[in-house]
C-alpha cells in the first residue's frame, strides 16, 4: 500500500462511519417516534375502553329503575289488585313480565361486564359446602323446571371437600350454564355434577340433551356478544354476554371454562377452579 492510498482509505472509512452514524441516528429517531405513537394509541384505547365501561354502567343503571317499575306493575296486575283480569289479559301481562325479566337479565350482564372491565369486581372468598350450593341452585330453578318437559338433575357430591372461593361468582357461572342448557334442551334432561380434577382443582359440569353445538363454533362461544345462529336461538333473546361473563368470573376465581358438544346429542359446559382460591386460609372444620 502506497502512502497516497492510506489517506484516501482513511477518508473513505470516515465517510462510511459518518454515513452509518447518520443512518443509526435516523433509525433511533424513527423508533422513538414509533414508541411515542404507540403510547398515544395505547392511551386512546384506554380512554375508549374507559368511556365504554362508563357508558355501559350508566346505561345499565338508568334502565334498572324503569324495568323495576314495569315488573312491579305487572305483579300488581297479575295479583288483580285493581280488579279481575280476563284470560287474555293475564296472558298479555305474563308476556310483558317475561320481556321485562329478560331485559333485566341483559342489563345485569352489561353492568357486570362494565364492572369487570373497570376493575371494580371484587372477590369475597369463604368456606362453603357444595351440598349447600346445589340446594340453592335447585330451589332457584324449581319454578322453571316445573313448567317445562325437561328434568333438572343435581348429582349429589360424593366425598367432596369444602371449597374456599367466592360462592356467589361460582353460583353465577353455574346459573348461566343451567339457564342456557334449559333454553336449548326441548326434551330429556339437564344434569349438574361435580368431581375432582387432579389434586388441587374441582370440575363443575352442566350436561344437557339439547341441540348441541358444531365443533367449529366452540372456540368463539366464550367471546363477548357471540350467539349461535340456529332457528332456536332466533326465538330466544339475549345479549350474548352470559358465557363471556362465565369465562371472566372463572378467571377471577383462578380457573377456566370449556365446552364439549355434539350436534343432535347435547353439550357439556364446565368450569374448573382451585379447591382454594388462596393458600393462606386453613379449613378448621
Amino acid at each position: 500500500m502506497t502512502d497516497s492510498t492510506l489517506p484516501e482509505l482513511t477518508e473513505r472509512l470516515l465517510r462510511e462511519n459518518e454515513s452509518l452514524r447518520a443512518e443509526l441516528e435516523e433509525t433511533n429517531q424513527g423508533v422513538l417516534a414509533l414508541y411515542a405513537e404507540l403510547d398515544t394509541q395505547a392511551e386512546q384505547l384506554r380512554q375508549a375502553s374507559d368511556l365504554k365501561s362508563r357508558f355501559l354502567s350508566y346505561m345499565s343503571h338508568e334502565f334498572r329503575t324503569p324495568l323495576g317499575s314495569i315488573r312491579s306493575i305487572t305483579r300488581l296486575l297479575s295479583d288483580e289488585m285493581d280488579g279481575p283480569l280476563s284470560a287474555e289479559q293475564h296472558k298479555q301481562v305474563l308476556f310483558i313480565s317475561g320481556a321485562a325479566a329478560e331485559l333485566s337479565d341483559m342489563v345485569d350482564d352489561l353492568l357486570d361486564l362494565a364492572k369487570i372491565e373497570a376493575g371494580r369486581i371484587t372477590i369475597s372468598p369463604a368456606w362453603f359446602d357444595m351440598l349447600d350450593l346445589f340446594a340453592a341452585l335447585r330451589g332457584m330453578f324449581r319454578p322453571i323446571v316445573d313448567a317445562i318437559a325437561v328434568d333438572l338433575i343435581f348429582e349429589e357430591p360424593q366425598d367432596m371437600p369444602r371449597l374456599y372461593t367466592d360462592d356467589k361468582k361460582l353460583a353465577q357461572i353455574l346459573r348461566n350454564f343451567i339457564s342456557n342448557a334449559l333454553k336449548f334442551t326441548q326434551q330429556g334432561e339437564v344434569r349438574v355434577s361435580v368431581r375432582p380434577e387432579g389434586e388441587r382443582e374441582v370440575r363443575f359440569a352442566v350436561t344437557d340433551t339439547g341441540i348441541g353445538i358444531p365443533e367449529d363454533l366452540h372456540g368463539n362461544l366464550f367471546e363477548d356478544f357471540v350467539q349461535i345462529d340456529t332457528p332456536l336461538q332466533k326465538r330466544l333473546r339475549g345479549t350474548g354476554l352470559g358465557l363471556s361473563l362465565c369465562k371472566r368470573f372463572a378467571e377471577l376465581l383462578g380457573g377456566r371454562v370449556g365446552v364439549e358438544s355434539t350436534p343432535g346429542v347435547g353439550s357439556t359446559f364446565f368450569v374448573i377452579i382451585p379447591l382454594s382460591i388462596s393458600t393462606e386460609p386453613v379449613d378448621g372444620a
